[in-house]
């Protein structure tokens, strides 16, 4: 028997170490980990003065930057999130920001602003180069925009705000943990206490993702919140948004352009007008630009504009890019010396010759000027709605790939938007085709309505069509007015019948081994097209040119006028 004790003794020693072991692991496994999650890591920060930015829920990727206890966000990011009214004059070194009535300017490095001719000072350095990066202390960008934002260091990030939309919350019923993930054994974020206020984001059947007051995004146990409750947050507004008054009419708009490319061409007004009848503007291509510095060509004339005013139209002069091939729109816009010279001039030759509206026809916009095309809108707005002058954009039906033409701010800054609602196939296409079919017509309308209110948005119809050869691989095509396509048909013997699909005449005809094809412009296409804007309820609608017409036409307009 007593040899059996030690025996004994090992296997119950044995038994408590198992024991001890098992309750180890099942205390292990129930325990709560109180690792501290590298929130370095957590907000990804790489560099001391990184500011990690939560926007409203979510971490965006962008960081802003804390240099001298001020935080700066960089351009792209203010134009992404928050304001792209900021404009960047690399040529001169200069921060932009227009206004409906002035122009605030800041030299970047500085703490001083110029409002007009007024100088103001700021407690910090407003704009600031890093390396090649503009960036804009975030106080600043607040003048100007609606938002509010809280900064926290250690680590260094910040709580931002731009919408104050309806939430839910919930109130931390006993201390506890904010944790990475959701689970006891996931690293700690941060602590919070009874009675801390979290916004819920997604509840699960233990764990809520919750974001803390000071902006750390985590899991807390369902047992530690409190009811969720429904919350309204007070939104942010010592910043009012500006308005921009518009010089557009309370009638409908229709608008012919009047080819003018000499000063012997202002003569030729009555006669292009003669059997003219459902137009109230008329638009003569008098300016061009000539040079990169902003200078252009003028054929304007006072006589012009009395003769036109005494028939009962508005004149909007227009001006143009394309006469000057070597003039480069990023030269004469990006700087603000030469975009303001040519405000200067445009705004001057309105006021002399009386002129009733400015139309810009710049196209053919690279990329690259597309920022400051916008820019020259913006500011010439200014002078305009001072003035009374109407001011008329010209733009291509909205493609994906002209997107920086920015109708959208176009149709807040100017009075009208203009859709060259033509040219669907033109000289350089590879294919034959309508120059408007009506489904082409459409897409631009509805694609502009989408962007600029349709009270603001004109679209331009052609008075010409194009005739195409199709040889082989080859296609080449010439454009007629209406009356010369009309002769063209009957001198080829062509007979034509209504296409549906581009609601217009069609023709085509075989000679040797070309292939001919003729979509019309003419009464009935163009009625058609009317009848879609009217559908849109847009402002009315432009043609181009005086000349390609046939008289038929002139009854349409003046049908569609007043409606």
């Amino acid at each position: 028997m007593k040899k059996m004790i030690p025996v004994f003794i090992a296997i119950v020693l044995i038994i408590v170490v198992a024991l001890v072991g098992f309750g180890a692991k099942i205390a292990d496994k129930y325990s709560y980990s109180k690792e501290r999650a590298d929130l370095t890591e957590y907000f990804g920060i790489t560099d001391s003065d990184d500011i990690a930015v939560i926007l409203q829920d979510e971490r965006i990727e962008e960081y802003a930057k804390l240099w001298d206890g001020v935080c700066y966000f960089d351009l792209a990011t203010v134009h992404k999130y928050f304001n792209d009214r900021f404009y960047e004059d690399k040529k001169e070194g200069l921060l932009l920001y227009t206004l409906p009535d002035a122009i605030i300017r800041t030299e970047i490095g500085t703490q001083t602003v110029m409002c007009g001719d007024e100088a103001q000072d700021r407690e910090y350095v407003i704009a600031r180069y890093e390396g090649e990066t503009l960036y804009i202390a975030a106080d600043f960008v607040k003048e100007y925009t609606n938002f509010s934002y809280d900064l926290y260091t250690d680590p260094n990030h910040m709580q931002v705000y731009t919408e104050w939309n309806e939430r839910q919350v919930a109130t931390i019923s006993k201390d506890t943990k904010v944790r990475y993930r959701g689970g006891i054994k996931s690293d700690i974020l941060t602590d919070v206490s009874k009675g801390d206020k979290v916004v819920i984001l997604e509840e699960m059947e233990t764990w809520t993702k919750v974001k803390t007051q000071d902006g750390f995004i985590g899991y807390v146990e369902n047992k530690r919140l409190g009811t969720p409750m429904t919350e309204e947050p007070l939104p942010v507004t010592d910043y009012q948004e500006p308005v921009y008054e518009s010089n557009t009419r309370d009638y409908k708009i229709s608008l012919v352009w009047h080819g003018i490319y000499s000063a012997a061409g202002n003569d030729t007004l009555g006669q292009v007008t003669e059997n003219m009848k459902g137009v109230n503007v008329i638009s003569p291509t008098w300016f061009s630009l000539s040079d990169n510095e902003g200078n252009f060509t003028s054929y304007a004339s006072r006589e012009y504009v009395d003769k036109a005013h005494a028939m009962g139209l508005e004149v909007w002069a227009l001006i143009g890019n394309l006469e000057n091939p070597d003039v480069n729109m990023y030269d004469v816009l990006a700087g603000t010396t030469n975009r303001t010279h040519l405000i200067e001039g445009l705004v001057n030759v309105a006021l002399e010759y009386d002129l009733d509206g400015i139309n810009i026809d710049f196209e053919n916009i690279g990329l690259d000027a597309g920022e400051p095309f916008v820019e020259f809108i913006r500011e010439l707005s200014i002078p305009c709605r001072e003035y009374g002058i109407v001011l008329s954009i010209d733009n291509y039906v909205p493609m994906a790939h002209t997107d920086y033409y920015d109708r959208e701010e176009q149709g807040v800054v100017a009075d009208y938007v203009v859709i060259m609602g033509y040219d669907e196939h033109y000289s350089g296409s590879t294919e034959a085709g309508s120059v408007a079919s009506i489904d082409f017509v459409e897409q631009g309308i509805a694609n502009t309505v989408a962007e600029v209110p349709a009270d603001k948005v004109i679209n331009a119809v052609p008075f010409y069509t194009r005739v195409w050869e199709t040889k082989g691989t080859t296609v080449d095509s010439q454009a007629l007015g209406m009356d010369m396509a009309q002769q063209y048909l009957e001198d080829h013997g062509i007979a034509t019948r209504w296409d549906e699909t581009t609601c217009q005449n069609y023709g085509e005809y075989q000679s040797g081994d070309s292939y001919y094809q003729i979509w019309l412009e003419d009464a009935e296409s163009i009625k058609v097209k009317m009848n879609v804007m009217e559908e849109y309820g847009i402002a009315g609608i432009g043609a181009w040119r005086l000349g390609f017409e046939n008289a038929s036409i002139w009854d349409v307009f003046e049908e569609y006028l007043n409606r």
